[in-house]
């Protein structure tokens, strides 16, 4: 099968996309939470096997799903989509915008959004399936799909491989996966190496001793703590860091106290890091222990500090050869709407985790979900930046035309292209 085959394989395919739409306008409207996607999961179950193709499992490392298609000999692709909602209140205004609301697993009710796109990612996926179901007679190899859960906790794919992903579906040869980003709808973007930074989030716990806020002499502040450890982190990037290099050091909390006139006896912090390679991660989390010693022993406390990760994400790697055959690949499909050297972005994701634990090589690419004219208006305008809503944006509302046919058409070259390996 040649690059070129391609393009007219898709063309022989008459997707009708209006379930598409009402389907992603549906899961738009009902979001749910990390490690919560129970009926998220069951809807894209429900919509795979009207396929009558795919053996199905559910319930894969708390609410993943995963199926299998079988179609003789050659490689194994498994294809990626994401699960959960974000505890954003929507402020898209569109007519089918969540008002959800959901009890996270902390017993705190929060509203839920899809401001990160999983929701285009679960409809292409599915239309991607229909569509390689229907091409099945020109290729040959095991199709994987997996929809995943808690990508925004960066927990779910290693759920899923801890809980035998691979005990019931084959292990693959290549790992595929996409993401929507506020980018010009109908474009998509590659680049070899690492296209998304890793992750780390701590919650960082400073004690003091609390008393009346009439006699600060008697106390030990930890909000004087938190404040001077917050201004002191700064520098971990401005002036230990290489500048060549990428890190980003961000305190996202500061959490402590209750009312005005009471020192309390400890603070919270939620601190989140961002760097590209494994030498910079361990220079900036061991500066980060440091200034935290530092300040416990300045400010005299008593009780050691704690800090916890909360949450990880490996850098994501674009296998280079894998990159290689997707630019090929997208370039003669795509022809000028793909940028085969997208900008990497300080994002994170896990979905190595699916490849990496298995030894096996990934592929990750961007598809954009902003109307066109709208961005060619920011862009004549230089607004951009400013006035198009990146993800995890309250106003995130991608468009689903040409969004989904994009998806659906990348996801759909991506496996026939390496079918064909």
């Amino acid at each position: 099968m040649t690059q070129s085959s391609f393009s007219a394989l898709l063309s022989t395919v008459q997707l009708d996309l209006a379930p598409y739409e009402e389907l992603y306008k549906h899961l738009h409207a009902n979001p749910e939470l990390s490690n919560q996607e129970k009926a998220t999961a069951e809807t894209a179950a429900g919509f795979l096997g009207k396929l009558n193709a795919f053996k199905i499992f559910t319930g894969i490392g708390g609410h993943g799903v995963a199926a299998v298609l079988e179609n003789g000999p050659g490689k194994t692709i498994l294809l990626r989509s994401d699960l959960d909602g974000l505890p954003v209140k929507e402020e898209t205004g569109l007519p089918y915008a969540s008002t959800a609301r959901q009890v996270n697993l902390q017993g705190e009710e929060k509203p839920v959004m899809h401001a990160c796109g999983h929701d285009m990612h679960i409809t292409c996926l599915l239309g991607a399936a229909e569509v390689l179901v229907a091409l099945r007679a020109s290729w040959s190899g095991t199709l994987v799909l997996v929809f995943q859960p808690a990508e925004e906790r960066g927990t779910g794919a290693k759920a899923m491989v801890d809980d035998g992903l691979y005990d019931r579906v084959p292990v693959p040869d290549y790992v595929l996966g996409q993401h929507l980003m506020p980018m010009r709808a109908g474009m998509v973007g590659c680049r070899p190496g690492t296209i998304m930074a890793s992750a780390d989030s701590f919650k960082v716990t400073l004690y003091g001793r609390g008393g009346h806020g009439s006699t600060p002499h008697r106390t030990i502040d930890p909000v004087m703590m938190a404040s001077n450890l917050v201004v002191r982190l700064q520098n971990i990037v401005s002036r230990e860091v290489d500048p060549s290099e990428m890190a980003v050091v961000t305190v996202g909390s500061l959490q402590a106290g209750h009312t005005e006139n009471i020192i309390v006896d400890h603070a919270e912090l939620g601190l989140d890091i961002r760097t590209v390679t494994p030498a910079v991660r361990d220079q900036v989390i061991a500066a980060i222990k440091r200034m935290i010693k530092a300040e416990f022993i300045a400010s005299g406390a008593e009780k050691e500090p704690v800090m916890v990760e909360t949450r990880y994400f490996p850098a994501t790697d674009n296998d280079k050869a894998m990159a290689a055959s997707i630019e090929t690949a997208f370039a003669e499909h795509f022809g000028d709407r793909f940028n085969p050297d997208i900008p990497r972005v300080n994002a994170s994701e896990d979905v190595s985790i699916l490849a990496s634990s298995q030894g096996k090589p990934s592929i990750f690419w961007f598809f954009g979900g902003v109307e066109p004219a709208l961005w060619d208006e920011k862009v004549a305008a230089g607004k951009v930046e400013d006035e198009i809503p990146f993800n995890h944006s309250a106003r995130f509302a991608p468009t689903p035309h040409p969004t989904i046919q994009t998806g659906i058409d990348a996801l759909s070259i991506g496996a026939l292209t390496f079918f064909a390996k």
